[in-house]
């Protein structure tokens, strides 16, 4: 079935790092949601005030809450897809996650009435009427639960959206709160106990935490997390595998959004070649990665020493020192500048976010071993923290 509305409803579907398919993907997603939903939400409260039953009524009302969830979603892919304008020449696309902060408020907002009702019917109980519609209606939820979960996860993980995503963890938690309330009400039948009101509370609860996750997933892009490795390995790899390119590092990206990411490099290359060769080589890694990837790369072309004996001496011992230190991902930019009395040996050092050395440590440490070789080197070093552990 999903595979058929894709097909059926998403142009070009296979073509998801496009704008557009992804916004078809995230309207198909929503439509889906909003009709399932709403389908749901109404066979449960049917039945729920046919028979009397608060935890019925509540998990319907939480399927109320992810309709409004999936109109919110439908809006939010269609302003996020607005082009940029002057006051926004990064564009519109972090509408998504605004748009899931929004949905995590509203489910949390619901969640917390409907632990009120439901704690109120398990301190004035009443007896819940037993119907098999009632079971065959929940066990029906559960399935369509499951296939949306499923649904939004693959759509999601397809598009690399955090909004669908979040809603596919939202679904796979109403599986669990409807089997609660089919556990409550077959319990009732079975042993007389009534734990309508406590199922009710229960599933308030469950709504409560999927609000509350949902806020985590969204609020992290904005509060700018960490690239996406597999991002970051692909931009590598497809800088390092063009002519002439001896090195790279410095590789920062920002995320504006899904499909508004701007990212910039710097790009070694032998300082000795030819000048024209390489800065048509920079422009040609620009061009074809902004195209391939779907994003803005700005490369910066450093050139790097490449025939200096000690230069090229002191990279390599530069490379053992730092290799004994934890935490320590590499070195570039190496440069002497020798003087009469003492030479500079100025150079920059990646350590990562776990690194548990100070970095006047690392820098003692670097500047007594290089004193071994000659004491009249001092080290003058800058420290970059990469948030991506890589090979650079």
């Amino acid at each position: 079935m999903r595979k058929i509305l894709i097909r059926t409803f998403v142009k070009d579907y296979e073509n998801s790092k496009d704008p557009k398919v992804r916004e078809s993907y995230g309207r198909l997603a929503g439509l889906v949601g909003v009709f399932t939903n709403l389908f749901l939400c109404a066979s449960k409260i049917a039945i729920g005030s046919l028979v009397g039953s608060i935890a019925i009524i509540a998990d319907g009302v939480n399927n109320l809450a992810d309709t409004s969830s999936s109109i919110i979603t439908l809006v939010g892919f269609k302003l996020a897809s607005l082009p940029s304008d002057k006051e926004h020449p990064y564009g519109h696309a972090r509408f998504e996650y605004l748009t899931g902060m929004a949905i995590s408020l509203l489910i949390i907002l619901l969640g917390g009435k409907l632990f009120t009702t439901s704690f109120d019917k398990v301190l004035n109980p009443d007896t819940l009427q037993f119907s098999p519609i009632i079971v065959l209606v929940l066990v029906m939820a559960i399935g369509i639960k499951i296939w949306q979960t499923r649904f939004n996860a693959v759509i999601g993980e397809e598009i690399h959206s955090t909004t669908l995503k979040a809603t596919a963890t939202d679904s796979r938690n109403d599986v669990i709160a409807t089997s609660a309330v089919l556990l409550s009400i077959l319990t009732g039948k079975i042993t007389g106990l009534q734990l309508d009101g406590y199922m009710g509370c229960i599933v308030a609860l469950f709504i409560i935490y999927s609000g509350i996750q949902l806020i985590r997933e969204t609020s992290s892009p904005l509060l700018g997390k960490a690239p996406d490795p597999e991002l970051v390995h692909e931009i590598e790899e497809r800088i390092c595998s063009h002519e002439g390119v001896l090195g790279i590092h410095d590789l920062v990206v920002h995320d504006y959004g899904p499909g508004r990411i701007f990212a910039s490099v710097h790009v070694e290359v032998d300082a000795y070649g030819d000048l024209i060769h390489s800065h048509d080589v920079i422009d040609n890694i620009e061009r074809t990665i902004s195209h391939d990837l779907k994003l803005h790369l700005v490369v910066h072309m450093d050139p790097l020493e490449t025939q200096d004996p000690l230069t090229k001496d002191l990279n390599a011992r530069i490379g053992g020192i730092l290799a004994d230190l934890d935490g320590v991902i590499g070195y570039h930019d190496l440069r002497v500048v020798a003087g009469y009395t003492h030479s500079n040996i100025i150079f920059d050092i990646v350590i990562s976010p776990e690194c548990k050395l100070a970095e006047n440590y690392i820098k003692d440490y670097v500047q007594e071993q290089l004193q071994l070789l000659d004491k009249t080197y001092y080290v003058v070093i800058t420290f970059d923290k990469s948030y991506v552990q890589n090979n650079i």
